[in-house]
C-alpha cells in the first residue's frame, strides 16, 4: 500500500492522510558542517533539495529536540498515548534528517509523457517472473488459504507482492525513523506541503506505536523512503490496520513472514472493496473522444452502469455484466494510442494500495503472467 495509500499495500499498493507548518525546518549547515534549524514563514522558504546538492545518501545530524514541531509531537504523544517525554527526547538525539528522502520524494519534472509500455516493461520482465513463479510454488498452500478467507485471487497477491519488493528482495533500507521525520519535520516546499507534512507526522505516531505494541526497537524498522516497511510496503498506519497473523506464531511480521505479508495483502484488499468471485478489468477496442468528457475524472471508484455507458456511445464488450459498475480506464501510452479499459469495484480496490492506474494494471498483468509461468 506507492503505498502506493497507500501502499497501496498497501504501493500497491501500490496507497494513498494528511500539520500546520512547523515553526522549524532544516536549513542550511553551520560553518562547522554541523545543520541548524531555520525559521520557516508563510511559504517563502526555498526546497530543501535545492538548497543542498549533491545528493547524499548518508544521514545527517539534526538536532530535532530543538525544534517547536518536534517538541509539540513529543508532547501529543506523551498526553495522547502515554510515552514518556524524556525517552522521546532521548530517542529524537538519535533520529538523522535524510536528503536522499527529500529528493526522492519530490514528484517528477513536468511535462513528462507517460508511457504505459514502459511502465509495464519494468515489472513483467524475467527477474519479477521468474521469482514470481518460486514464490507462488513455495506458498501455494497459503495463497490459496487467503483466497479461501479474504476472497482476493493468489495471481493478485502475487502481483501486488512482485511489483512492490520483487517478493522480498528489495523492501529498502531507510530506517523507517530518519524516512518519516526527515518528511514529517522537513517536508520539500511543494504546493501539497503542510498535508503531507501531516500524514507523515500521523505514521511517524503510527511506527513509535507499532513499536511499543510489538516491543521492539523503533530503529530496527526499515524500509523504503517515504517509510513503507516489510515484503508489501505497509505503511504503518496500513501495518497497525490491516495486517494480519497469517501464520499463527502469536505476532504480525511483514519483514520476516511472507506468509504473514500474503495474508496482510488479502485483508487490505478486502476491507477495501475487493468483491469475492467478480471480474477485475475488461479491455475497450477504443473510447469515442464524445464520450470521454463524461467518464473521466470521477476518482478511484466504479460509478457507473452498464446502462450509463451504453448512454454514452462507448464500445462496451457483449459479456460485460450488467449487474456491476465500473469506471474508465485510461493509460496513456507515449505515442501510442492510449489503452482504454473498464476497471471493476476490484480494479479500484488495488488502486487503494497505490493511487494509480498505471500500478494497478500492473499489478494485474504480472499476476497473470507468473500464473500462465506455472502453468505445464
Amino acid at each position: 500500500m506507492k503505498i502506493r495509500s497507500s501502499l497501496l499495500a498497501c504501493t500497491s499498493a501500490i496507497a494513498i492522510a494528511l500539520l500546520a507548518l512547523p515553526s522549524v525546518a532544516f536549513a542550511a549547515k553551520t560553518k562547522h558542517g554541523k545543520p541548524q534549524p531555520k525559521v520557516i514563514r508563510a511559504a517563502h522558504t526555498k526546497s530543501l533539495a535545492a538548497e543542498r546538492k549533491p545528493v547524499s545518501d548518508e544521514p545527517e545530524f539534526a538536532n530535532f529536540n530543538e525544534w517547536r514541531a518536534v517538541r509539540d509531537f513529543i508532547d501529543e504523544m506523551a498526553t495522547e498515548h502515554g510515552f514518556e517525554r524524556d525517552a522521546l527526547r532521548e530517542l529524537f538525539t538519535q533520529v538523522h534528517y535524510m536528503d536522499r528522502v527529500v529528493k526522492l520524494i519530490n514528484p517528477p519534472p513536468a511535462g513528462k509523457a507517460k508511457n504505459w509500455s514502459a511502465y509495464r516493461d519494468r515489472f513483467i520482465e524475467p527477474r519479477r517472473l521468474n521469482a514470481g513463479v518460486a514464490f507462488w510454488n513455495q506458498h501455494a498452500r497459503a495463497l490459496e488459504r487467503a483466497q479461501e478467507e479474504f476472497g482476493v485471487p493468489a495471481e493478485i497477491i502475487v502481483g501486488i507482492l512482485g511489483v512492490e519488493t520483487i517478493y522480498g528482495q528489495a523492501t529498502g533500507k531507510f530506517r523507517v525513523l530518519d524516512a518519516l521525520s526527515t518528511l514529517a519535520f522537513a517536508y520539500p516546499d511543494t504546493p501539497n506541503r503542510e498535508p503531507r507534512m501531516k500524514y507523515f507526522r500521523g505514521e511517524l505516531k503510527q511506527a513509535l506505536l507499532y513499536a511499543r505494541e510489538s516491543n521492539i526497537d523503533p530503529f530496527s524498522l526499515s524500509g523504503s523512503f517515504a517509510g513503507a516497511i516489510g515484503w508489501p510496503q505497509f505503511m504503518p498506519g496500513s501495518l497497525r490496520r490491516f495486517a494480519v497473523d497469517f501464520d499463527g506464531d502469536g505476532k504480525i511480521d511483514l519483514r520476516n513472514s511472507p506468509i504473514d505479508a500474503i495474508g496482510s495483502v488479502a485483508s487490505f484488499l478486502s476491507q477495501h472493496g475487493w468483491m469475492r468471485g467478480q471480474p477485475v478489468v475488461f479491455p475497450l477496442s477504443s473510447a469515442p473522444e464524445a464520450a470521454l468528457p463524461s467518464l473521466t475524472g470521477r476518482g478511484l471508484e466504479a460509478t457507473f452502469s452498464r446502462e450509463n455507458l451504453q448512454q454514452t456511445g462507448l464500445p462496451i464488450p457483449d459479456d460485460l455484466p450488467a449487474s456491476l459498475n465500473y469506471g474508465l480506464v485510461d493509460l496513456q501510452d507515449g505515442e501510442r494510442p492510449p489503452l482504454y479499459l473498464l476497471g471493476t469495484a476490484n480494479f479500484f480496490a488495488i488502486t487503494q494500495y497505490n493511487r494509480s492506474f498505471y500500478y494497478a494494471m500492473a499489478v494485474i498483468e504480472l499476476g497473470k503472467a507468473v500464473g500462465k509461468m506455472r502453468t505445464p
